[in-house]
């Protein structure tokens, strides 16, 4: 059962990835350049930890490839991530990812023995409501192309999300996070020929930084990567998906609050953009109660089912 220390520390981490878009922008090189650097300070730090702490490297073949695998979709999550920020906002970045949970709800009981909720599917629609108010209010190519790469981010993010909550049942955090980041590294290299032929401005590959593009990065590899999915996939052991990714929906809170202070971007905002952010982000206080509520009638049905029979009638 999870304690009340480990909700304050996901918040935490979700507060760490409200700050990886602010990142995203502040550092100068493209996205794809971004990723590929992050994942492979990431996976080296995450591996001299394993060998300072004597965490067994080996898994086994199958798990190797699977855990890889989920860090091909960490790849791409971030790249589609980290572009949307650039092409239109952090604020309609994050809100796009907020739909986490909406894909949650449609996604894990096919993943796994979970049934369905009916207040998780509405909450879910609550979501989709929020985002067509915003939607609607965009005519802006850039800003509808990039909650468009939000919202796809987000799929991919619920569907590895979904995946890492089976693995940290079976492996340690720190050799999931590891081969993830190994395997985001190796796919966003295999990336880089499509890439430069098709995406690179002036068809090559960009990697010239400033001292505050490595300040930056290193805090977005070391504070925002190895210490917060780290801890993610452990706390994935104690907590739900579902509820992981509706926590999540906190990040466009704590990112847009960093995006006035530092870009002041609330002048850019409109008033649909904020209906519709209130709107999801509403699902993120109202899951805990229908949550409670619903546990509580289960448990009591299986205590007095006759009782709660009698009352349903």
């Amino acid at each position: 059962m999870p304690r009340f220390k480990d909700f304050i520390e996901l918040h935490f981490i979700v507060f760490l990835w409200g700050f990886t878009a602010i990142l995203g922008k502040l550092i100068t090189i493209p996205a794809v350049e971004l990723v590929f650097l992050r994942t492979l300070i990431a996976a080296a730090a995450l591996g001299a930890i394993m060998y300072k702490r004597g965490t067994p490297f080996w898994l086994g073949q199958a798990n190797l490839f699977k855990i890889m695998g989920v860090g091909l979709m960490i790849s791409a999550h971030w790249i589609l991530f980290f572009t949307a920020a650039r092409i239109s906002s952090v604020s309609l970045c994050l809100v796009g990812m907020a739909t986490c949970s909406l894909w949650t709800a449609l996604l894990e009981p096919a993943f796994t023995s979970k049934k369905i909720k009916l207040h998780e599917i509405l909450l879910a629609l609550l979501i989709l409501m929020g985002l067509y108010i915003i939607f609607q209010a965009e005519t802006e190519f850039n800003n509808m192309l990039g909650i468009g790469l939000a919202v796809g981010s987000a799929l991919l993010g619920a569907i590895f999300t979904i995946i890492n909550a089976r693995l940290a049942k079976k492996h340690p955090s720190t050799t999931i996070t590891a081969y993830e980041m190994a395997g985001a590294c190796i796919g966003t290299a295999l990336f880089f020929p499509i890439y430069i032929e098709l995406f690179a401005q002036g068809g090559t590959l960009n990697f010239s930084m400033n001292n505050m593009d490595w300040f930056y990065l290193l805090v977005l590899a070391l504070v925002c990567t190895v210490y917060a999915y780290t801890a993610s996939v452990r706390l994935m052991q104690k907590i739900s998906a579902y509820t992981m990714n509706l926590t999540v929906n906190m990040e466009p809170v704590y990112g847009i609050l960093l995006a006035w202070v530092i870009f002041n971007e609330d002048e850019q905002m409109t008033s649909n953009f904020y209906i519709g952010a209130v709107i999801i982000l509403l699902s993120v206080f109202v899951h805990p109660v229908l949550d409670t509520y619903s546990e509580r009638r289960k448990k009591l049905k299986q205590s007095f089912p006759e009782e709660v029979a009698v009352r349903k009638d």
